[in-house]
C-alpha cells in the first residue's frame, strides 16, 4: 500500500516532483479500493492526496479529481484529511488560477463558492450557480466575521485550524428569558416550503433537532429548550450567519461551501413560508429550483433572531431561533456535539 508515510514520497514532494506524486497517490487509491473498499481507501491516501492540494501547482493539483488516470483513482467530494481535498485546493489559489483548470463537476461548484467565501466576486468571471446562489458574498454574509475564519486554515503537513462552532459563544449580551410554555408553542405550520426549509437546516447541522412554530422566535425555542427559563436573548442574523455555515463542516468530509449553499436553501424555501397555508398550486408556483438573491435579502432584513444557552453544551453547539415576523412563522435548530 502505497501512503504519504513512505520516505521516498516524502523525499519526492521535498524535490517537487508532483507528478511521480500524483502517479503515487492515483496507483495508491486503486489498490487501495480493491483490498478495502472506497471509503477506506479515500482515508488510506488522503495525506498524500492533502499534501498535493496543498503545495502542489495548480495544474497539477487540480488533477487529483480527474478520471484521466483511470478507474478509482480520483479524489471525490468527499475524500478528506483534515477536510476535503477541494476545500484544501481553493484555500491555496485564486479562481483565476483555478477556473481554466477544474472541469464542470461538483468539485468545480464547491471551489467556486469556497473562493466566494474567502472574499472574490465571482459574479462576473463565473458561470452562474446552477441554483441561483449568488458567486459573492451578500454585505449581511461578510459583515459577522473576519475572512481568515471562514475557512479552514490547512497546514502544509497535514491538519487544519478551525473556529469552535458556538452559538452562543459566551453570556454577553444575554439576559434571564422566561419562554413561553409549551401549550403556547403547538401551532406547527405545514406545507412544501416549510418542509424544504426544515430539510434545509436539518441537512446544515444533522446532529441537531430542527422544529418550526406559528408565532415568534421565543416560542420556536420553546419547542427545543430544556428549560423555560433560560440566559438568552436576541443578535442580528449576520452575527449568527457563521456558525450555521460553519455547521455543516463540523464532520471532515465536508467543507464550509457546504453550509453556504445548503444556508441559502434553507433561506429561500423560508421567504415564503408564511404562505404555506394557501392552496397548494400557490405554494408551488416557485417551483423551479431557483433561488430569488432579493427575497433571501428581504428575509434577511427583516428576520429576529433568538440565541440562549444550554446547561451542558458540547463543544460544538448552536442554539438559534430565526423569526419570520412578515410571514409569522419561526424555525429553531438546537444541538450539541463534543469533538
Amino acid at each position: 500500500m502505497i501512503t504519504y508515510e513512505d520516505g521516498g514520497l516524502r523525499a519526492l514532494a521535498e524535490d517537487g516532483r508532483w507528478p511521480e506524486l500524483l502517479a503515487a497517490y492515483r496507483q495508491g487509491r486503486a489498490a487501495a479500493v480493491v483490498e478495502a473498499g472506497e471509503e477506506a481507501a479515500a482515508a488510506l491516501t488522503a495525506p498524500l492526496g492533502h499534501l498535493i492540494a496543498y503545495a502542489a501547482p495548480p495544474e497539477l493539483a487540480v488533477r487529483l479529481f480527474d478520471r484521466d488516470g483511470g478507474a478509482e483513482t480520483a479524489a471525490g467530494v468527499a475524500d478528506h484529511d483534515a477536510g476535503p481535498l477541494w476545500e484544501v485546493l481553493a484555500t491555496r489559489h485564486s479562481w483565476l488560477r483555478l477556473a481554466p483548470l477544474l472541469g464542470p463537476s461538483p468539485v468545480r461548484r464547491l471551489v467556486a463558492h469556497t473562493r466566494a467565501l474567502l472574499g472574490e466576486d465571482l459574479s462576473y468571471g463565473a458561470e452562474p450557480d446552477p441554483e441561483g446562489v449568488p458567486l459573492r458574498l451578500e454585505p449581511w454574509e461578510a459583515a459577522g466575521w473576519d475572512e481568515t475564519a471562514r475557512v479552514r486554515e490547512y497546514l502544509p503537513g497535514g491538519g487544519a485550524r478551525s473556529a469552535l462552532l458556538t452559538l452562543p459563544a459566551s453570556r454577553e449580551g444575554l439576559g434571564e428569558v422566561e419562554l413561553p410554555p409549551a401549550a403556547q408553542s403547538a401551532g406547527r405550520p405545514a406545507g412544501p416550503r416549510v418542509a424544504r426549509a426544515l430539510a434545509g437546516l436539518g441537512a446544515l447541522a444533522p446532529w441537531a433537532a430542527t422544529a418550526c412554530v406559528r408565532g415568534q422566535a421565543p416560542a420556536a425555542a420553546a419547542l427545543l429548550a430544556r428549560d423555560r427559563r433560560v440566559v438568552g436573548g436576541y443578535l442580528p442574523f449576520a452575527l449568527a450567519y457563521p456558525a450555521l455555515v460553519r455547521a455543516a463542516a463540523v464532520e471532515r468530509s465536508r467543507g464550509c461551501a457546504h453550509g453556504r449553499l445548503g444556508l441559502w436553501r434553507a433561506l429561500a424555501a423560508m421567504a415564503g413560508a408564511g404562505d404555506a397555508d394557501r392552496a397548494d398550486g400557490a405554494a408551488g408556483a416557485e417551483g423551479t429550483g431557483g433561488i430569488d438573491r432579493r427575497e433571501v435579502n428581504a428575509l434577511v432584513a427583516r428576520m429576529r433572531c433568538f440565541t440562549w444557552q444550554e446547561p451542558s453544551a458540547g463543544l460544538h453547539h448552536l442554539h438559534v431561533a430565526l423569526e419570520d415576523p412578515a410571514g409569522g412563522v419561526a424555525w429553531v435548530v438546537s444541538g450539541s456535539q463534543d469533538l
